[in-house]
């Protein structure tokens, strides 16, 4: 069976690489073309377009990048004529795949989608695209099946994915990468993001001289994108091993996104950042319906992670949090309290072969 799959951030590219390696093993006819990054690659994909390529955040960004996106939906489009795969697979970034999923149905291509799209958080109104144009929709976190059935539409729950490759890594033993105390910083994987977040989170270092910060740095990012922000610094830059930076942290700077949840998933105690262009921002408060921004506190539904978002992402606020998630003994407890209960709703799961399970079903089903 021929599968075309499509991710357009670095964490549908790790989703996507452990699906892929479940279609292969459950079918061995598997040929498999990707949009998406280094991991579903090496997992046995023909990479056709790399994330780093895609990945635009915020309205003004994308505003300013319209071009580049309708240039790639039109090419996207044609590789997929070309290719003429048994299912259409995409993985998120709905921005661009709602877009790719509404021409797909026309054509006749049966269209399994995996990892919702946040419409329980804005634009509910998109459950009718997805009713019309997705024949399978595959959903991560336990919420939202019960949402989708109010919609009138049946999905499946697979689990989430980072709850099993987390599991796995937390089998391992731990590999120190300093002798100090360590503040992780991931100041997100988009350039766009780098470039707003890391500064504000690097005014923390002459704060806290007892301790090493390390930013794990993203995916498919050159150093020269933090080193100009780092200058004389005692910063560390660290790649490729982000779960292994994350397990042993004694606190981490996290910038809104899946990676809250990885960081919560590995133990360690975060501060969820997150700061947008004034019209981003301002748009987002109109649209989102939403209590909180990171994952970890939409799934537990409570605070149990701090959250600094735009102004109040400021020196004093960071520092103050900082020193807090530190130091409070009381709060550290319940924080860690807060992750062994996220782990029982998520954990037990396992996601990459259920949803490959729904994928090969479907591509038979041609």
């Amino acid at each position: 069976m021929r599968y075309y799959i499509i991710a357009g951030e670095a964490s549908g590219d790790l989703h996507g690489s452990r699906l892929i390696s479940e279609i292969h093993r459950q079918d061995e006819t598997a040929e498999v073309r990707c949009w998406g990054g280094d991991k579903m690659e090496a997992a046995g994909a023909t990479l056709v377009k790399h994330y780093r390529d895609l990945a635009f955040m915020g309205f003004a960004e994308v505003a300013k990048h319209l071009g580049t996106i309708l240039a790639n939906l039109k090419w996207c489009k044609q590789d997929i004529m070309d290719y003429s795969p048994d299912v259409l697979l995409l993985i998120d970034y709905p921005g661009f795949n709602l877009r790719i999923a509404s021409w797909a149905k026309k054509q006749g291509f049966r269209v399994v989608y995996y990892i919702s799209p946040q419409i329980w958080a804005w634009k509910e109104s998109r459950i009718k695209q997805i009713r019309r144009d997705v024949d399978e929709m595959m959903v991560i976190l336990p919420f939202e099946k019960e949402f989708y059935k109010k919609q009138g539409m049946e999905v499946t729950y697979v689990g989430h994915p980072l709850a099993e490759a987390i599991e796995e890594v937390l089998q391992t033993p731990v590999r120190p990468i300093s002798e100090k105390p360590v503040i992780a910083l991931l100041p997100g994987s988009r350039t766009q993001e780098i470039n707003r977040m890391l500064p504000n989170m690097l005014k923390m270092v002459p704060h806290f001289p007892a301790y090493e910060f390390v930013i794990a740095q993203a995916p498919g990012q050159e150093q020269d994108i933090y080193h100009k922000f780092i200058g004389s610094l005692p910063v560390s830059l660290l790649a490729g091993s982000t779960y292994e930076l994350l397990r042993q942290s004694k606190a981490a700077l996290v910038t809104s996104g899946t990676a809250t949840l990885e960081a919560a998933l590995l133990g360690a105690p975060e501060l969820v950042c997150y700061k947008s262009s004034r019209l981003t921002y301002w748009l987002a408060k109109q649209l989102i319906k939403v209590k909180y921004i990171s994952l970890v506190n939409l799934i537990l539904d409570k605070p149990a992670v701090t959250e600094l978002i735009q102004q109040d992402l400021n020196e004093a606020k960071l520092k103050m949090s900082l020193e807090e998630l530190l130091n409070d003994t009381e709060k550290r407890e319940q924080l860690q309290q807060d992750y062994t209960r996220l782990w029982e709703l998520l954990a037990g799961t396992k996601a990459a072969s259920n949803a490959a399970r729904v994928v090969t079903r479907v591509a038979a089903a041609q």
